[in-house]
């Protein structure tokens, strides 16, 4: 740039003069509201575009071209007085090597106690015995000790495997409202004691005798389990013909024996269940779902290492389950006297269709619907079952349920080899399985209970071979009074009641409609929900009949 005169000259710049300090006082006008990426002075800087893809290969470094002041973006808003560019300087300790820390002094002090070398290795083991399973052959010696520090097996409650989140018995929709949360430590607190005798309302069916033969079968002398055609019937409350007529006179609550044996256990249960209640009125109905799983028999549910949950193998929960029903159906007849004279009663089996009669034999069983008095107008009605028939020896009847315990895999059950333990020692055999299958076993205590059978069979079934889910021997039978046997498995009764009590009253308290209980699959607690009224209803059925109950 020239000057008038032709000679040189250059503008000064306009210096801001800063009285207080040094530096800028504010902001250029030509940089204002322009975006700004802060960085500090020890961060590497990066690559302003990478056309190979590569910049983010190495893993390990993934970070190195990231600001340390957050995601990166320029656009990002940070705050005038953000402190995060101060750092404290590092105050923590230099970390001592193992030689100079004072619990490894102090564990050499121990060794050198108990002996030193070898016996003061042996002696810390012992310790961890209290909390540590030690396998047997590594007992011996130094080297078995070494071995123990990659073989251990953990297995106290810190160090327990991680629980497997099971899958609810039915999707919860988001339609659906929870009304209350039933947990099990308030359920083991409750009671009803004194209910009385019930009253039976009608007896139905017809049952085949008991044949002995079955109490002397042993390990020695197994029988094989024979498959049978019969037909079994697993109605529901509000398709019962008896319950609806009795409906109009008797009682106020109605339900089946397997669904009050739910409710009444459910403090036992692991697996996710569900039942649907209907309330008209006064009157609750206890339900189960169309195409539901509801009577297939769990197994293994209550042990410490339940079932893998791999779905293509034969000893998933879903297999096991359908191989422990099939089990208990064959089991049930075929230690009945099936060519010899039934015991019937008056009237004949309700749900036995003429298609039925002609396609084969129906299943021995007979229905007794009874009557409870709850108190406070409360009368129960339910629908009970007996499998069989017992001739005493003074000549009178006494009914039966008879039920199937079944041996898969005693390796991966965890269980005993019933073939070497059954004979000799049956009652750490029984033990075993009111440990692994404890909600099981008092379910069908209750039921027996409240058909007022005189005895319940237990027939112990295994595997013919471990591999295969399709052939089983009857290895031996036990028999039980039901009173007898809830003793021993301290199934309290009153608990019992005064959990169906609380259920049924808090159910009565809400508005008619349709609800439902499901068993949450991971926490021990209860959920009422309230559901709309076509919930589970059939696409081409109507909601009610013209007795004005609903059909499931």
């Amino acid at each position: 740039m020239t000057s008038s005169d032709g000679l040189p000259h250059f503008p000064p710049p306009m210096i801001q003069d800063n009285v207080n300090g040094w530096g800028p006082c504010d902001m250029p006008q030509q940089f204002k509201d322009m975006p700004y990426q802060p960085f500090s002075k020890g961060d590497r800087l990066g690559k302003i575009s990478d056309w190979t893809g590569l910049a983010f290969q190495d893993k390990k470094y993934i970070n190195k071209y990231q600001s340390q002041f957050g995601s990166g973006s320029q656009y990002a808003y940070y705050h005038e007085e953000d402190e995060s560019t101060f750092h404290l300087v590092d105050t923590t300790r230099i970390q001592k090597p193992p030689y100079q820390r004072g619990r490894f002094r102090q564990n050499q002090r121990n060794m050198r106690g108990r002996g030193g070398g070898r016996g003061g290795a042996q002696a810390q083991f012992q310790l961890l015995g209290k909390g540590f399973k030690l396998r047997d052959r590594d007992r011996k010696g130094q080297s078995g000790a070494k071995r123990y520090g990659k073989t251990q097996n953990i297995r106290n409650n810190k160090n327990q495997a991680p629980i497997k989140n099971r899958d609810a018995s039915v999707t919860v929709r988001s339609d659906w409202v929870t009304i209350e949360e039933m947990d099990f430590a308030r359920f083991s607190k409750l009671s009803l004691p004194n209910v009385k005798e019930p009253q039976d309302l009608y007896c139905c069916g017809s049952v085949e005798f008991y044949d002995k033969s079955y109490d002397r079968v042993n390990c020695k002398n197994e029988k094989p389990l024979v498959s049978n055609e019969r037909i079994f019937h697993t109605v529901t409350t509000t398709d019962d013909p008896i319950i609806r007529k009795l409906s109009k006179t008797e009682g106020n609550v109605y339900a089946t024996d397997t669904i009050l044996a739910t409710l009444m256990c459910c403090t036992r249960s692991n697996y996710s269940w569900d039942i649907v209640i209907e309330k008209i009125g006064d009157k609750l109905f206890f339900d189960k779902r169309d195409n539901t799983e509801f009577d297939l028999l769990t197994v293994n549910e209550t042990s410490q290492d339940p079932p893998s949950d791999e779905q293509t193998s034969i000893n998933s929960p879903r297999n096991l389950a359908l191989e422990a029903t099939f089990i208990n159906h064959n089991f049930s007849q075929q230690v009945l006297k099936s060519g010899d004279a039934r015991h019937s009663f008056d009237n004949p089996n309700p749900f036995i269709s003429e298609e039925e009669e002609e396609e084969g034999e129906v299943a021995s069983v007979a229905y007794k619907y009874r009557k409870w008095d709850l108190g406070e107008g409360i009368g129960l009605v339910a629908r009970c079952e007996h499998d069989g028939v017992l001739a005493s020896p003074n000549g009178d009847l006494q009914f039966l349920n008879i039920k199937a315990l079944n041996e898969w895999d005693s390796k991966l059950s965890g269980g005993v080899e019933w073939r070497q333990k059954l004979d000799v020692q049956r009652g750490a055999v029984l033990a075993n399985e009111l440990r692994n299958n404890s909600c099981k076993l008092a379910k069908w205590t209750v039921q027996a209970l409240l058909a007022g059978s005189a005895q319940i069979k237990f027939g112990y079934v295994s595997r013919a071979q471990v591999r295969d889910a399709t052939r089983h021997v009857i290895l031996g039978t036990q028999q039980y009074k039901p009173a007898e046997f809830a003793g021993q498995i301290n199934l309290n009764m009153d608990n019992a009641w005064g959990i169906l009590r609380c259920i049924i009253d808090i159910c009565l308290k809400q508005k008619d409609g349709k609800y439902l209980i499901m068993k949450d699959p991971n926490k021990p607690l209860i959920r009422l929900y309230d559901i709309p009224d076509n919930t589970f209803d059939s696409d081409n059925e109507e909601n009610e009949d013209e007795d004005g109950l609903p059909n499931m």
